[in-house]
């Protein structure tokens, strides 16, 4: 097996460890395989990679894709450090409303998985970071959406007092004031 699946406090967001071969020359690993993450509960098919440069202090969220280009995510970072955060967003669900908080690096090579229906967002902690991740649809700016970074209800415990923010991301509203947009079903719990 190349990967680690660990499940968080919110079970359909998943922390993903790749197995890591390292000699005097370098490492090698493989950062995604469909097979085996499809065996993990992971069967979406990722449609396109991003990747962002940031400084110390920026935050960058929370955002989502609404349906029918809604996002599921896979989330890692290639230099540097960032704190990741993935808020449940899905109407109807036992964690709506509730958020996991991970540390992502590119020392520690640890990848965060959010299913569709989460909102997300990371700050970052070294002095820049290089996130890469993949996105089950494509970008839709006429889909796209937030949630203020700061919302009171969702007290997320950000390392970052006053972020770097985008001017868009200061004007999102907070999670009671959206329309409900994903629906937990309890099949599996994937909207």
């Amino acid at each position: 097996m190349s990967f680690t699946f660990c499940p968080l406090e919110i079970p359909d967001v998943i922390l993903i460890e790749p197995q890591v071969f390292e000699d005097t020359r370098g490492f090698f690993l493989e950062a995604y395989k469909f097979s085996e993450f499809a065996v993990h509960g992971i069967p979406d098919h990722f449609g396109q990679d991003n990747h962002s440069r940031s400084r110390q202090g920026v935050l960058r969220g929370l955002h989502y894709q609404k349906p029918p280009q809604a996002q599921s995510k896979l989330v890692r970072v290639v230099q540097g450090e960032i704190f990741d955060v993935a808020v449940d967003i899905r109407y109807g669900s036992p964690t709506y409303g509730n958020w996991v908080g991970v540390i992502l690096s590119g020392e520690n090579r640890k990848m965060l998985y959010l299913p569709c229906g989460f909102a997300h967002g990371f700050c970052v902690l070294s002095d820049t970071a290089d996130v890469v991740y993949k996105a089950s649809a494509e970008y839709a700016p006429e889909k796209e959406a937030g949630i203020i970074w700061h919302d009171p209800d969702l007290a997320i415990h950000w390392p970052v007092d006053n972020p770097d923010l985008s001017s868009k991301d200061t004007t999102y509203p907070r999670l009671q004031a959206i329309a409900p947009t994903f629906f937990y079903r309890h099949s599996g719990g994937k909207p």
